[in-house]
């Protein structure tokens, strides 16, 4: 399993990027600035060191684009990146490139993004982007999650020179951290505090409840890789009675979310794509929220392997 590139931010994913197209290209590049409709590039002029290789390297100007996204297990066929509609991602990127490239701006184009590449999706893309801004196809490339990890894994001082701490590591909070979050989760979504007498849901397996929600078994995987082992500390905090305040807390934001889940569900097809509207809620409300994106996904998992949020197989039947 890669890094979880979701879990920066966008500031931070911009430098991961840059420091990846350094190795690549060489010092030249230039970092990410705002162009002139509101668009960030990267910018690099000259003979690239080793991309797409030593033998045929790229020369003249590359232009590198970091489209980040706080999804989990995004993908670049989603439609909300490479679909034809207007507010698409690519749809909205491909005016710039063609501008830069009518303007002599622009003779290679990168797009980095933490999504998932299929072998299918790429060309389709590559072909889109060839033909709507008139740059030849083996001067275009897309670089996945895959890319970028295999990037890192061959040259891992980037992680170093982008200010990033290796994010497979443990996750190291103490209780004051998760109160100042669970506080924030009730506070962000101006949650009621629930009566003292909330009935006590049973649980349900997790493959059954994954079932039940519509949650796919690549994303469910995903997320109990990366958040099970802090679900048993999560528990332990809010089980201490000296916390009986801020259960309280976590009580109301559990009811919140269960109420944004009644009134978005029918408009996600999977679970998944409800997880992450959950979460990008959580963070465009609150900035201490935004500050912790890893134990912010942590305690929304919790939330729902606990089965305090999502259906249960008694409220499926009702």
């Amino acid at each position: 399993m890669g890094y979880p590139y979701e879990d920066l931010d966008d500031s931070q994913f911009e430098r991961l990027v840059v420091e990846c197209m350094r190795e690549l290209f060489g010092d030249g590049v230039q970092s990410f600035t705002p162009g002139p409709d509101g668009g960030r590039d990267a910018r690099f002029h000259g003979t690239a060191a080793r991309f797409p290789s030593t033998a045929e390297p790229w020369t003249q100007i590359t232009i590198g684009q970091a489209k980040h996204t706080n999804a989990t297990n995004a993908h670049f066929s989603d439609s909300d990146f490479s679909s034809i509609a207007e507010s698409s991602v690519l749809s909205e990127e491909i005016p710039r490139i063609r501008k830069l490239v009518a303007d002599d701006e622009a003779h290679n184009y990168i797009l980095f993004s933490n999504r998932r590449l299929g072998g299918v999706t790429a060309p389709a893309i590559i072909k889109r982007l060839a033909d709507e801004t008139r740059l030849e196809r083996y001067r275009i490339h897309l670089a996945g999650v895959e890319f970028i990890d295999a990037t890192i894994q061959r040259y891992p001082d980037i992680l170093r020179r982008a200010r990033i701490d290796p994010l497979d590591g443990p996750l190291l909070v103490n209780s004051y951290d998760l109160a100042e979050v669970i506080l924030a989760i009730s506070k962000g979504l101006e949650a009621p505090l629930p009566p003292d007498d909330a009935p006590v849901v049973d649980r349900v397996g997790y493959e059954e409840k994954n079932r039940i929600n519509g949650m796919t078994p690549e994303f469910a995987k995903v997320l109990k890789d990366r958040y099970l082992h802090e679900t048993h500390r999560i528990k332990r905090f809010l089980a201490d009675p000296s916390n009986a305040d801020i259960l309280r807390h976590y009580e109301g934001a559990v009811d919140e979310f269960q109420l944004k889940i009644i009134a978005k569900r029918k408009s996600y097809q999977s679970f998944d794509a409800l997880f992450n509207y959950l979460v990008d809620l959580l963070f465009n409300r609150d900035a201490v929220l935004s500050r912790n994106r890893r134990l912010t996904r942590a305690m929304v998992f919790y939330m729902y392997w606990h089965c305090d949020i999502g259906e249960t197989p008694d409220a499926a039947a009702q």
